[in-house]
């Protein structure tokens, strides 16, 4: 009965530390707050805003030079054949499509700009998270950004270690 005791002893023990020794170590991070709190991304959303006011000024002065020609035009109306009221409308229209145009490729310009921006920084980003998760022994780290689907973040949170790698 000894013998049996000690030997389902034995048998716990390995077996408990088989069970521990699988165990993975998880943590957390909210990488959006980590990317937000980069200088490189305070860099990066300067220049976008500064770009997008570019465009912002140059679609506000093409609207004003549309609202001064349908202004004009509608004033000579009544002084000009049909046959120059139909090309000046058809004038306004082009431009109106142009301006249209216009804003549509500034929104991929600025798309486009943002992803260029936003590459090197999330790269960066992912690098310094792998290493600390690493150089601390996680097996798993779980992005806590609000919906990414962590249910349960009570594991170490590496925001602050991340940040110390990346110097802020």
């Amino acid at each position: 009965m000894k013998r049996l005791k000690t030997l389902l002893f034995a048998f716990a023990l390995i077996f408990g530390m088989s069970f521990m020794s699988a165990q993975s170590k998880v943590a957390h991070i909210n990488t959006q707050e980590l990317v937000e709190a980069m200088p490189s991304m305070q860099s990066a959303k300067a220049e976008l805003e500064k770009l997008a006011k570019t465009y912002e000024t140059e679609i506000q002065n093409m609207a004003t030079e549309l609202q001064n020609k349908v202004k004009q035009y509608d004033a000579e109306a009544s002084t000009k054949t049909d046959e120059e009221n139909t090309t000046r409308m058809q004038e306004v229209q082009t431009m109106e499509q142009s301006i249209r145009q216009y804003q549509a490729q500034a929104q991929q310009d600025l798309a486009g700009k943002e992803a260029a921006l936003l590459e090197p920084i999330l790269k960066k980003a992912k690098d310094a998270v792998v290493k600390v998760a690493q150089a601390q022994g996680f097996d798993y780290v779980l992005d806590s950004t609000a919906g990414q689907g962590v249910i349960l973040a009570d594991g170490k949170d590496l925001l602050a270690d991340v940040k110390k790698e990346l110097g802020f």
